[in-house]
């Protein structure tokens, strides 16, 4: 299984769409109102949350684990339906099989994004007709500690640009209409004020992110890169 593909199963386990019903492949939308949830990868999940916290004033809360995967993670708001997901390895699994190897990581960093769609059907149909693999759409849906189920569906695009720690292509995810979002009941405080992408060819890249209706600019640069920007309690965090 690829990371894509695992993303894609499981990326969405906190996820939700907030973009108004249209379909998925109209004028683009700004990257930054695109997101629905940033994935930050973490070597340890509390050291993790620790070191969110210290820089943010916010004390995101544990989500829950991926069974299979290896990996748990812990939520924080972002505002009007977007969050932060903070996900490390999950040390009561045995096996760690996230293609990303979050244990090697120095600290806290971006490593791939999802983006709301209000059709995923449509944004797969799309995304396969201008050449991407596509992974999906496939149901999914997960428990809370309430009780309460939450579904949703999501698609993955293959467009070639993942390397071994970060994917600036996102995962398309698609919530049921009764299905609460994590920044409902995440811990709040936080807000997503820019996001920014990164490649050493970035004509290519915002063309492929345009032809799957997200508008972004994206700074050439030698290495693949997110970065976020984040307004804090305790002054703007900005995440690579």
């Amino acid at each position: 299984m690829t990371r894509r593909e695992w993303l894609v199963g499981i990326g969405a386990t906190f996820g939700a769409w907030h973009l108004p019903a249209r379909t998925a492949m109209a004028a683009p939308t700004v990257a930054r109102d695109a997101v629905d949830h940033l994935l930050l990868g973490a070597a340890d999940l509390d050291a993790g949350i620790a070191w969110f916290e210290a820089r943010t004033g916010v004390k995101a809360a544990i989500g829950g684990v991926h069974p299979g995967a290896g990996t748990r993670n812990a939520l924080a708001s972002l505002g009007h339906r977007q969050y932060l997901e903070i996900i490390a390895p999950d040390p009561a699994q045995s096996a760690f099989n996230f293609q990303i190897d979050l244990r090697r990581l120095t600290s806290p960093r971006l490593v791939t994004w999802a983006a709301a769609s209000a059709d995923v059907d449509a944004t797969a149909a799309a995304a396969a007709e201008a050449g991407y693999k596509v992974f999906g759409p496939r149901d999914g849906s997960r428990a809370r500690p309430d009780g309460v189920m939450l579904r949703w569906r999501t698609v993955g695009v293959l467009a070639g640009f993942a390397e071994a720690d970060v994917d600036p292509t996102p995962f398309f995810i698609q919530w049921a209409a009764d299905s609460r979002h994590p920044s409902n009941d995440s811990p709040a405080g936080c807000r997503l004020a820019a996001l920014e992408i990164r490649h050493p060819d970035p004509a290519r890249l915002q063309n492929v992110l345009r032809n799957l209706g997200i508008d972004a600019v994206v700074a050439k640069s030698a290495t693949t890169g997110l970065r976020a920007t984040l307004d804090a309690p305790k002054g703007q965090l900005v995440l690579d």
